[in-house]
């Protein structure tokens, strides 16, 4: 069994790049994972991949095609393949990916995090050796596991990663004064929001947030949307025959991309996402109450907070619920400044 204290600084930079590749698919994969390979020999990248969408190539399979184009298939031989997790072992919508690598003559593996799909885990380790191939795992291990939090929340609990974004004054409300601009958050912030939306499969918001704002939900850029549809956009309410259809969600292009859940069962409509969209994460994008009542059925994994340096007095509150059991405390945090605001990113521990 190799540990994890052979593990080089050269296998830790070359799985960064394959790190690098798996963050090319957040967004566009599911219902299966974000991955990435590269393929070195002799201390050069023959060949690099990710995947690109379900029922496509996984990594190691783009990767193995990127080095044969440039190299042909004998200078894969002998060369070692990193990979951000364990490699498939069981024939779906592609063939196993361990059949691929085996094939390829590669004489080395390297992967990140273990699969805990139980119909995977562990099998790949085994079926390479027994082919003569090394195998060393759990390099860069917290890092791949950080992109494949969505993936892994499914298969254990059937829940989606839901991550609640908002974006609030100072004395935390989400509305300006009558009167005022109906900004808050500086444009650049509005920016990264996009880039945020790209990150995930599906959008929550509530009816009530769709009678008062009239909110698209969909990406806006472009660059971000290429090779990959809108997000799901929800919207959970239990009246909806109050609803204005001539809103934007239920009229533009994408209103095949809208769903109406109700609310009073919150963890079944993110299960019925998961099981009938193949959806492994949400954003939140709602009012106060909504969000709350995320948050106290503790479905909330993530949160981004975009802090703006402003005093409002506005009425509506960032989150109006009944009230969280106790305070949450937030892990991992990331502060970031974005033109005249602060960006919070964090975990709910």
């Amino acid at each position: 069994m190799i540990t994890h204290a052979e593990v080089t600084v050269d296998d830790a930079h070359w799985m960064a790049l394959a790190l690098d590749e798996a963050r090319k698919g957040v967004g566009r994969t599911a219902p299966n994972p974000p991955v990435g390979s590269v393929l070195v020999k002799d201390g050069v990248v023959l060949g690099r991949g990710w995947h690109r969408a379900a029922g496509k190539p996984h990594a190691e399979r783009e990767a193995l095609a990127d080095a044969f184009a440039l190299h042909g298939r004998e200078a894969v031989r002998g060369a070692t393949a990193y990979v951000t997790l364990e490699p498939c072992s069981t024939h779906g919508r592609t063939p196993p990916c361990t059949d691929g690598l085996i094939e390829a003559g590669v004489k080395r593996v390297v992967y990140a995090a273990t699969d805990r799909n139980p119909s995977h885990v562990g099998r790949a380790d085994a079926l390479l050796r027994a082919a003569g191939i090394e195998v060393t795992a759990g390099v860069l291990a917290d890092e791949a596991e950080r992109l494949l939090r969505p993936f892994f929340k499914v298969q254990e609990t059937g829940l989606p990663w839901v991550i609640w974004k908002t974006a609030m004054s100072l004395d935390g409300r989400l509305t300006r004064p009558p009167g005022e601009g109906r900004w808050l958050s500086h444009p650049d912030s509005r920016a990264d929001v996009q880039r945020l939306r790209a990150e995930v499969d599906a959008m929550l918001t509530s009816g009530e947030t769709v009678r008062r704002d009239l909110p698209q939900l969909t990406i806006r850029d472009a660059r971000l949307l290429e090779g990959r549809n809108q997000p799901w956009r929800v919207v959970v309410t239990d009246r909806p025959d109050t609803l204005p259809m001539d809103a934007p969600l239920f009229a533009d292009e994408w209103r095949e991309r809208t769903l109406i859940r109700p609310a009073d069962d919150l963890p079944g409509s993110l299960r019925r996402l998961v099981k009938e969209q193949g959806v492994l994460s949400a954003l939140v994008e709602a009012g106060g109450v909504f969000s709350a009542a995320l948050l106290e059925a503790g479905l909330i994994d993530e949160v981004v907070v975009y802090l703006a340096p402003m005093l409002c007095g506005g009425d509506v509150p960032a989150l109006g619920g009944l009230g969280l059991p106790g305070p949450l405390r937030l892990q991992d945090a990331v502060f970031e400044r974005i033109g005249d605001d602060v960006k919070l990113r964090a975990r709910i521990a």
